[in-house]
């Protein structure tokens, strides 16, 4: 074309119309290139060569060359008639050229007079490779889908698996689609999905195409693809003389034999029909257009075509009452038919696209305030709402669709007021929706990182790579993953084709910055390194290791997190900090255990009873080791006494380890020694009691330091102060719950009576009414006589009688409920079975420590009995723990010689059974003056019921 002074070539698509227009600028300049497309329109004054869509080529100016492109579009059934059209009735002064596929030959030579056949052989070899996965699709190859969601579907596998691709489809705008193509032929992605569209001239750099289907929804059915459109889109791989190759997706039906051998050897069948529709038309009125567009050909290599979407919309039209009446003349006919075929951009139903068709043709009749042109209010309304970058990829695809509507209109000349200003316009809004769709396919479809770090490596040169403060770990500027403590995680978005070369570069970095930071972290103080309750070792809040299982439960080991490519002298530094932290930390929260352990003081039972205490980690329940404490005497009791060791009535412990951090550090070690997959955590400091959750192991709720107890679990030092105040209680008689009580455990009295329960005490639940506490007592002022008298009103009769107020009836007394407590062990056949015991044997009783002064009877040495105890034979054979003996059952007691009660040290027995002495002789008794109660206390909850006592 560039051969003549003028010329016309008409091009398939716009978007190959744009690329044809930019290479002529480039040779030309833009002064003498037009560009005329059905969205697009740029013509200089001096204008000498044309490049438009077949549809808007001008056929009546002239030019010295005319050429058709793709000519084989003839036989298409919704465009086909256009390239006809051309076809037959497109000629250039001095030459015409028609190209495209060798099928076209006869019918060309039988429709054109004095036509010369030139044919230019192919230079490269196309073979059939088979069907592969997109996941092992080779570089530079694209994968051609049907439909925008498979497109869409491709890509996105195409980025979690290769780290991105190029789409290109038919409906993109130019500026958009050369976007996308340049990130493709610039090597930033290595994959192009697109769709049919890609078959009509691109020229890329392809090597491999490959059909995700090899069947399309051509508009009206589904139907497979022809040959010759399977071999017009496989011969985009391996242009000029690169040999290329063509497939199919894992998920397409592979191709037939016979299909694969014609598109190697280009070998198709001739078209014998193509698509025409009368150029003809007739004017005249409605009805006559529409029959000279139905007319039929008798020429025996045409076949008239379907009605295309112009003639549908006309039809639409001409049905409408309001549109039939405009119809006055030949001119509002054709004008008609000019509105008629904008296209339906916007993918909108016929009823939509025909309703705006018909307002536009009413705006060019003149009718309204258009005055024969589109408002130009009407149409900066309808672009100002659609130019808006915002949104997603199909809600700016949507409205790219739209401007086209409006663009369309401004290229139709008389139809808008300031053409070029509408043209500008909507030319421009259609540039930034184009940019930000761009922007959109580029975020969702390609990983910028991968896409550079691939090109870097395909030149062969040395990535850089770096480490922030933050740990971030950076490849030529990119974010590769992040080093953690003295592990490096590499990003989760890398693709898996990439991550090998990726963790490479990102190691060479790293190298350095292992030994430094392990030099830091091997002088950093212990305060910032700390443990888990499931055994992790943190520095900050990295992990840095693990404790493992020791050669003691107090001596844990410790496994240090560190890459094996920092090297040994890395791990073994950190190993040795960590296992330097741990131990500091063992021996400063267990220092009352190791004291224990180093005292050389401590022979024999005690001992072996201190060694039980280590083992126990400082807490050993008590029905555990309770042979092990009958065996223990006083002086090996106190030596035990002296490192802290509490003999409680549940439990034996040391105090100082029942603080938080020594109990979160106790079940950890315990969990490791023992071997648990998942550790106990220790309940939140503070807590008297918490939750007795039956899939709990009791011992775990006793390393932690409570004891389960009913539906809850107390905390066993708390628990030891319950005990002190119930072994001063009568047990046998009952007594009920003290303020004290309630105080220490911190419980309603109904979790009172639960906890009770679960200590072997039974409670009986009743009420009784409530005493008021009494009122105080107001004392008036004294009355001044010589004050004056307030005046009796004059209306108020002084000897009228006073009336008399109704009596008014009793309240009901508010009632309170109230427990009694007595010892109610569990029956002795819920216990294992025992034999019998050796006569003279004491029966070991949990009984705790006393307050200082008092003696607990299970501490005295075995074998003394004091003078006058009587022997074991005459006690009274119960259950329940000593010490809850009825007060009254006893006489005075020495305070504070610790020594227990013998004989001659009980007091007189209430009459009311026979008791016998050491000479067989029945007890006297004597009558005594009643006791003096003593005075009541204010603060007793029961004061009042106490003050009614004897007055009832």
């Amino acid at each position: 074309m560039l051969g003549h002074r003028t010329g016309v070539i008409g091009l398939p698509l716009r978007l190959l119309a744009r690329e044809v227009y930019d290479r002529i600028v480039t040779l030309r300049g833009p002064s003498v290139v037009a560009l005329v497309t059905g969205e697009e329109r740029i013509v200089p004054d001096r204008t000498q060569y044309w490049v438009c869509t077949v549809e808007a080529m001008p056929l009546e100016i002239g030019a010295d060359f005319v050429a058709i492109d793709e000519i084989q579009l003839c036989a298409d059934p919704d465009r086909g008639h256009v390239f006809t059209d051309r076809l037959l009735r497109a000629r250039g002064l001095h030459e015409t050229l028609f190209l495209g596929a060798e099928t076209m030959r006869p019918a060309i030579a039988g429709l054109v007079q004095g036509v010369t056949f030139l044919k230019r052989e192919r230079f490269s070899q196309l073979t059939y490779t088979g069907s592969k996965k997109i996941s092992r699709m080779p570089p530079r190859s694209a994968i051609v889908g049907f439909s925008v969601e498979n497109v869409y579907a491709i890509a996105e596998l195409i980025r979690r698996q290769k780290g991105g691709c190029a789409v290109v489809m038919g409906a993109l705008s130019p500026r958009t689609r050369n976007a996308q193509v340049a990130l493709y032929q610039n090597g930033d992605v290595d994959y192009l999905v697109a769709t049919d569209a890609i078959g009509m001239g691109l020229n890329l750099d392809i090597k491999h195409i490959a059909f995700s289907a090899t069947a399309k929804f051509d508009g009206h059915r589904m139907r497979g693809l022809y040959p010759q459109e399977l071999a017009q889109i496989a011969g985009r791989a391996g242009r000029h003389t690169e040999n290329g190759t063509f497939g199919v997706t894992g998920d397409a039906r592979p191709i037939d034999e016979d299909v694969i051998e014609a598109i190697e050897n280009h070998q198709f069948a001739p078209v014998r029909k193509l698509m025409w529709r009368n150029h003809q038309l007739d004017f005249a009125n409605a009805d006559r257009l529409i029959r000279s567009l139905e007319e039929h050909t008798s020429n025996e290599w045409l076949t008239r075509a379907r009605d295309a979407d112009d003639v549908l919309a006309l039809k639409a039209l001409v049905d409408m009452a309001e549109v039939r009446d405009r119809l006055t003349s030949p001119k509002r006919v054709q004008l008609l038919w000019d509105v008629c075929r904008i296209p339906d951009f916007r993918g909108s139903s016929d009823s939509d696209h025909a309703g705006l068709l018909a307002r536009i043709f009413e705006y060019l009749c003149g009718r309204g305030l258009g005055g024969g042109r589109v408002p130009s209010d009407w149409i900066g309304k309808a672009v100002a709402r659609i130019d808006r970058t915002d949104g997603d990829i199909d809600a700016i695809s949507k409205r790219l669709a739209y401007i086209r509507t409006w663009t369309y209109i401004a290229q139709r000349k008389g139809w808008v007021d300031d053409e070029s200003h509408w043209r500008d316009e909507t030319r421009a809004v259609e540039d930034r929706l184009s940019d930000a769709l761009h922007a959109r396919l580029t975020q969702r479809f390609v990983d910028r990182r991968t896409s550079v770090l691939l090109r870097r490596l395909k030149q062969k040169e040395t990535l850089v790579a770096e480490v922030n403060d933050k740990g971030e770990v950076t490849v030529e500027g990119e974010f590769v993953g992040k080093l953690e403590g003295f592990r490096f995680r590499q990003d989760a978005s890398t693709s898996p084709d990439e991550a090998k070369v990726m963790a490479q570069a990102a190691v060479q970095a790293l190298k350095p910055e292992f030994h430094l930071r392990a030099d830091r972290f091997y002088n950093a103080p212990d305060t910032e390194m700390d443990f888990t309750e499931q055994g992790g070792l943190m520095w900050g809040t990295t992990a840095v290791g693990k404790l493992v299982k020791g050669a003691e439960a107090l001596r844990p080991a410790v496994e240090a997190f560190v890459d094996d490519e920092a090297g040994f002298e890395v791990a073994e530094k950190v190993r040795r900090r960590l296992q330097h932290f741990i131990d500091r930390k063992v021996a400063a929260q267990f220092e009352p255990l190791a004291a224990m352990s180093r005292d050389e003081t401590l022979t024999g039972l005690a001992r072996g009873f201190a060694f039980r205490l280590v083992e126990g980690l400082g807490v050993l329940p008590r029905d555990v080791v309770a042979n092990d404490v009958k065996e223990l005497d006083q002086e090996s009791r106190g030596a035990l006494r002296k490192h802290g060791v509490r003999f409680g009535q549940f439990t034996i412990f040391l105090p100082l380890l029942l603080k938080p951090a020594p109990t979160r550090l106790r079940l950890v070690l315990w969990s490791l020694w023992n071997g648990l997959d998942e550790f106990p955590e220790s309940p939140p400091p503070g807590l008297v009691t918490i939750p007795n959750m039956a899939e709990v192991p009791k011992s775990h709720y006793t390393l932690a330091g409570y004891h389960p107890a009913g539906n809850r679990a107390i905390r066993i030092d708390m628990l030891e102060r319950l005990a002190d105040i119930l072994r001063q209680k009568d047990s046998r008689a009952g007594f009920e719950a003290t303020p004290d009580m309630l105080s220490i455990t911190g419980m309603t009295l109904d979790q009172f009576a639960d906890l009770m329960a679960g200590l072997g005490y039974k409670g009986e639940k009743a009420e009784r009414a409530k005493v008021k506490a009494a009122e105080p007592v107001v004392v008036l002022p004294p009355v001044d006589p010589d004050a004056p008298q307030n005046p009796i009103p004059e209306e108020v009769s002084v000897l009228a009688p006073v009336p008399e107020e109704p009596a008014a009836e009793p309240a009901a007394p508010e009632m309170e409920s109230f427990y009694t407590f007595t010892w109610a062990p569990k029956p002795r056949n819920a216990r294992p079975e025992r034999g019998p015991r050796p006569q003279g044997e004491r029966r070991e009783r949990p009984q705790g420590d006393r307050p200082q002064g008092d003696k607990p009877q299970g501490d005295r040495p075995q074998g003394e009995r004091p003078q006058g105890d009587r022997p074991k034979s005459d006690r009274p054979k119960t259950d329940r723990p000593r010490g809850d003996k009825p007060q009254g059952d006893r006489g005075p007691r020495p305070q504070g010689d610790g020594k227990p009660y013998g004989k001659g040290d009980r007091g007189k027995g209430k009459g009311d059974r026979p008791d016998r002495n050491d000479n067989n002789k029945p007890r006297q008794f004597e009558a005594r003056p009643q006791r003096a109660d003593k005075p009541i206390d204010p603060d007793n909850p029961f004061a009042a019921l106490l003050a009614l006592k004897g007055k009832v």
